[in-house]
């Protein structure tokens, strides 16, 4: 039996995924299953609790001071991990990486610039830009053979002049995509030939399934590094979400002077509970529960992809990364509220819906399977089940 299997009743612990599922979604914890949040249901790794153990016996809570342990870890887990050397300078603290983005456009734009985002993609992106009040610009990304990929000379043509950042998720949430070296370095052009600067979004980067690598945009494209934020986190990786730590790396002196400038004015400095779980997550025994923890959401991914792409008008996308399912339900011939409906009120699984994903995300809901494999099997059978008629 895997450590990941075992079922950790989270109802009551303030888990936004668990305990906010009813006000959002009106599907009840006690017989519902919460596939939406991006957070797992598996306790973190030992050597994180050791480390935020030897805080509470310690016993004081004060200000974090002296960051070089912090640094070196992630350093050593770039350079370790994904062959990225990073020198300490280029790194920031922020709390989580949608603080990061938020952060990034106070730093290089101006109200009413135009942001770039390739749809459907990772929800908090547009609603961070049009809440600091830049405009979405949707490049769609292009259905082919099943996955998608970007059509960077379609773009060209989008493009007014008015844009000023592109911002890219890599590892891509939510169609699972692991962008190739080439895919990397077409984007790196795109941003290039309209001067903008590109923010790579790189939070899933651990969390690759097996036969597939990811490849930093840093190290695919080295040529635009006046142009490139580098943006990662132990938060996806560890499960540590509600530590609120993130990384913005910049290797360039100018844009980081410029990022430097915009925290120093939010009067921004890290969360000391974060930095000290993120150390010891960048960890030799971290590395291992991160293949551990691969392995397993491989298998999970296995189990759901086969039973849902049963159901007949349903399929799932070939996941390369994440542990989030985007699932097509327009085979079925359905309107968008009525596969809703049957997922949320007839199989009880609160899931996130595709339209706030963008343009592309209309036909689709996302379902997070990086819980206890017994639950997945659960979600599968109730997901036949609603769909039973169809058979």
């Amino acid at each position: 039996m895997s450590r990941f299997d075992e079922v950790i009743d989270r109802v009551g612990t303030h888990a936004m995924k668990w305990d906010m599922m009813e006000a959002r979604y009106d599907v009840s914890p006690e017989d519902g299953l919460a596939m939406w949040v991006a957070d797992m249901d598996f306790r973190a790794p030992d050597c994180i609790s050791q480390a935020l153990q030897g805080m509470v016996d310690h016993g004081i809570y004060g200000y974090y001071g002296d960051d070089r342990s912090y640094l070196d870890a992630i350093r050593w887990w770039a350079s370790e991990r994904h062959g990225w050397q990073v020198a300490p300078e280029w790194i920031f603290s922020t709390h989580g990486l949608v603080n990061g983005i938020s952060m990034c456009l106070q730093a290089y734009t101006e109200p009413e610039d135009s942001v770039v985002l390739f749809t459907p993609v990772y929800h908090a992106f547009a609603r961070v830009i049009r809440a600091m009040g830049r405009k979405v610009v949707e490049c769609p990304l292009v259905l082919e053979n099943g996955r998608y990929v970007m059509d960077v000379d379609e773009y060209d043509a989008l493009m007014t002049g008015d844009e000023k950042m592109v911002i890219l998720c890599s590892p891509h949430n939510p169609g699972g995509r692991v962008w190739s070296k080439a895919e990397l370095q077409a984007v790196g052009s795109f941003a290039e030939r309209h001067d903008l600067l590109l923010i790579s979004d790189e939070i899933h980067n651990d969390l690759v399934m097996p036969g597939h690598t990811h490849v930093p945009m840093a190290v695919a494209a080295p040529d635009i590094m006046d142009r490139l934020v580098m943006m990662s986190a132990t938060t996806k990786t560890f499960n540590i979400a509600g530590a609120h730590i993130g990384n913005v790396i910049i290797p360039d002196d100018a844009l980081r002077a410029r990022f430097a400038k915009a925290m120093a004015a939010m009067g921004m400095s890290p969360n000391s509970f974060g930095l000290v779980m993120a150390t010891a997550a960048c960890s030799p025994e971290g590395a291992a529960w991160v293949d551990e923890l691969v392995q397993y959401l491989d298998g999970n991914r296995r189990l759901f992809d086969e039973g849902v792409n049963a159901i007949p008008g349903v399929q799932s996308m070939p996941m390369e990364a994440t542990y989030l399912g985007w699932v097509d339900f327009a085979g079925t011939g359905m309107e968008r509220e009525e596969f809703t409906r049957r997922v949320e009120r007839e199989a009880k699984i609160a899931v996130n819906h595709g339209p706030t994903f963008g343009y592309g995300g209309e036909r689709y809901l996302r379902f997070n399977f990086a819980t206890p494999r017994a639950r997945v099997a659960e979600a599968v059978a109730r997901m036949q089940a609603a769909f039973a008629d169809l058979q």
